[in-house]
């Protein structure tokens, strides 16, 4: 797998040339070890819950050096709660980056927007670099830009789904009129829906549950990477144009045939 280290993405004050990003929830830290490896993944979010140094399994002991921690706001349901939490993974050493998860509905786990601008706000302000996920919606989008986010994540399809990119209209639409890195996060569970978001033109993808729940997840973790790679180019080199009807022959020569 090759990542162009000239077709860079910027995130706050750090540029990367991996655009897949791994969530390391559902996995022990020996496997986000071996996934971070066979994915050359560069940015792996992680829940404050699985940063505290005082558990057994610290992520922060076992993370390569060279990746940059994601630590996210899970658990939070309103924008004070996701503050809080933001702060306490600073003070673990988390560093300044923070994904804003902010989910009251404990049935559909749907992202609350409007405490999730709130909450992007407060933070942007204190110098953070925040990534909030989102419902993708053109309004809460602006808003988050506003609010000073560095890029907007909406979900494909419900969290841990694996039904891919159920949300593809709107998404095209953040795509299109949002001036910040759209990362597609949440739902996605192929390589193949993975390379149809960088189609689109999303400047990275998040994938969890798909590879966690894999049988081979260092292998489905590198086939991820490589999909998220040819999806990029796909959509650098302009996909072909599409007939609405009617066929028409690839070879001009066999007119000679009639």
């Amino acid at each position: 797998m090759s990542n162009s280290n000239n077709d860079t993405f910027k995130l706050g004050n750090r540029e990367f040339t991996s655009r897949f990003i791994l969530g390391s929830g559902k996995y022990s830290v020996d496997l986000i070890k071996a996934a971070v490896e066979d994915a050359g993944a560069q940015i792996v979010t992680c829940s404050v819950r699985r940063a505290n140094t005082q558990k057994h399994e610290d992520i922060l002991e076992y993370m390569p050096k060279n990746i940059t921690l994601l630590p996210n706001t899970s658990g939070a349901r309103n924008a004070e709660e996701a503050v809080r939490i933001a702060h306490l993974a600073r003070e673990l050493g988390c560093g300044d980056f923070v994904k804003i998860e902010i989910m009251g509905d404990t049935k559909y786990l749907l992202p609350d927007n409007v405490e999730t601008v709130k909450a992007t706000e407060t933070l942007a302000k204190e110098g953070f670099t925040v990534l909030p996920y989102m419902y993708p919606d053109l309004y809460a989008a602006r808003a988050l830009r506003d609010a000073g986010a560095a890029a907007v994540m909406p979900l494909a399809s419900p969290i841990g789904s694996n039904r891919g990119i159920s949300t593809k209209e709107f998404i095209q639409i953040l795509i299109d009129e949002i001036d910040l890195p759209i990362i597609v996060d949440a739902g996605i569970g192929k390589p193949s829906q993975a390379a149809e978001a960088m189609e689109m033109g999303a400047a990275a993808v998040m994938c969890n549950t798909a590879i966690a729940t894999s049988e081979n997840i260092p292998l489905m973790a590198n086939a991820f990477a490589e999909a998220i790679s040819a999806g990029r180019k796909a959509y650098l080199a302009g996909t072909g144009r599409v007939l609405e009807r009617g066929a028409e022959s690839s070879d001009p020569l066999l007119g000679f045939l009639r």
